[in-house]
């Protein structure tokens, strides 16, 4: 099995609703996102896939959050923009478009992160 990730970054800014502590408040992240597909066989080139296409299909779905309120957009209005719900929110814009998708990991920090996968 191979596996390969790729990595990239956006900055948004959200608050938790249902949440008492600092986080209610409105604050701002730069995250990290890392996504990771897998499979058991390469192409031609030997390669599972292409990391610029990868990384270019990524992209364009951060471009939707980078430098937004996430608590506005369509989506978060009704999820909680929680580092859970993101990679989630991630995950699903992503997996008909990246074969072998199999988690996406959203850090919100230097030590703190959340992952989803989907069982299969």
């Amino acid at each position: 099995m191979y596996e390969i990730a790729v990595e990239a970054d956006f900055s948004s800014a959200h608050n938790l609703r249902g949440y008492k502590g600092k986080c209610e408040d409105l604050h701002g992240h730069n995250w990290k996102v890392v996504v990771r597909s897998s499979g058991l066989h390469l192409d031609k080139s030997g390669m599972l896939a292409d990391f610029r296409t990868i990384k270019m299909r990524l992209n364009k779905i951060l471009e939707k959050l980078d430098h937004k309120y996430l608590n506005n957009l369509e989506y978060f209005k009704k999820t909680n923009p929680t580092s859970e719900n993101i990679a989630r929110f991630l995950f699903i814009s992503l997996k008909a478009k990246i074969p072998g998708l199999q988690s996406v990991t959203v850090w919100e920090s230097e030590n703190c992160s959340a992952t989803y996968h989907e069982d299969k």
